[in-house]
């Protein structure tokens, strides 16, 4: 048994995946299961005992080559693919690239989204799954498994990394005794809450808490100088590591933390797969469809509403107003987010503490 799953989306989407492979693998134990994805995105899959082969896709390599040249590429790949001889195409996005895939395969079953209006879209699949609506991707990333009549055993995420991952991590928590790791940014940054409010839940659980604080932020400028900006306000020292580890250092340290504070952000889904409990702000993103889905549960809490909602160990604070969740990139696309601003420091301040208490239960 041959299966290809594809997944032209960002590394959170990828990670949201890892349920229905392990799923699949479970129940094919023989299979070879390759995974198709972004070039990029591929870091927190490469360490998977459940996936054979990850094929790459080079998006903007493809971009910037003439036309002639991108075609034949394209056409390479699909031709390899159908050489693959799959059994099982999973296209899990709603775009044309999977679909294309799909049609031209040659695999007996084809498992798609439904909702593409071409003629591709329209005729790739045997199988489709419906729109997403109110539902959580971990639940919408397993309708493959009920198309083709196969029990759902577990919906928790997985992440890997490497003993040298896991050693660095362990170097750098050591004399830092229980600490907390906060990821305080996004590469939307319509998605993070108030420099100065993040400040002061850094120096709570710095200087009330008693409770060492560790930040971590990806190597771009935009995330770098917004952690520089919130230090700027911060009258305690917490480890700032933002820019200095990879995505597995990160993943790694992440699973030595006593919780997660973030924002929508990838980090958050990674917290649940390392079994970490979550503190999440959320703002114009839809916590039903995204919230952090805790491992040892099969039926989702969230609704589309603000207020604090809990999924097993994690937490999710929103603002309670009717506009949320908008989906915008903030308040009228002005790309910043009014509701993420309003949190109330205090409620945030409660929800750690209590976070921290159920751990210790």
């Amino acid at each position: 048994m041959k299966i290809l799953i594809t997944k032209f989306r960002s590394v959170g989407d990828v990670i949201l995946l890892t349920p229905l492979i392990r799923n699949l693998k479970s129940h094919y134990p023989d299979s070879e299961i390759d995974l198709m994805v972004n070039k990029g995105t591929e870091v927190l899959i490469a360490y998977n005992p459940n996936i054979n082969r990850i094929i790459l896709h080079d998006r903007f390599k493809l971009r910037a080559m003439p036309i002639w040249q991108r075609i034949k590429t394209e056409f390479k790949t699909l031709r390899n693919i159908r050489r693959g001889h799959y059994d099982i195409i999973i296209s899990s996005d709603r775009g044309d690239r999977g679909a294309q895939i799909a049609y031209i395969s040659g695999a007996k079953i084809r498992v798609g989204r439904d909702g593409g209006k071409g003629y591709i879209n329209k005729n790739s699949f045997t199988h489709y799954f419906s729109f997403q609506g109110e539902r959580h991707i971990v639940d919408l990333n397993l309708d493959p498994l009920r198309l083709l009549n196969l029990p759902v055993n577990d919906k928790g995420l997985d992440v890997y990394h490497s003993s040298e991952d896991n050693d660095k991590a362990r170097g750098i928590a050591k004399g830092s005794g229980n600490f907390i790791h906060i990821h305080p940014v996004s590469q939307c940054m319509y998605k993070c809450i108030d420099d100065k409010v993040m400040a002061q839940i850094i120096d709570y659980c710095e200087l009330e808490l008693k409770t060492k604080v560790v930040l971590t932020a990806a190597p771009v400028d935009q995330e770098l100088a917004r952690v520089a900006n919130i230090l700027k306000h911060t009258k305690s020292k917490p480890i700032d590591l933002s820019g200095n580890l990879t995505l597995l250092e990160t993943t790694a340290l992440n699973k030595l933390a006593q919780m997660l504070i973030v924002v929508d952000t990838a980090i958050m889904h990674i917290a649940t797969a390392n079994d970490v409990p979550v503190l999440a702000f959320f703002g114009p993103t839809a916590v039903d469809n995204w919230g952090p889905w805790d491992k040892a549960l099969t039926e989702t809490t969230y609704q589309r509403k603000g207020g604090m909602q809990q999924h097993g160990k994690h937490r999710v604070l929103m603002d309670n107003r009717e506009c949320v969740p908008c989906s915008q990139t903030g308040c009228n696309n002005s790309g910043v987010s009014d509701c993420l601003n309003a949190l109330n420091l205090d409620l945030i301040k409660e929800n750690i503490r209590n976070t921290l208490n159920e751990k210790k239960d």
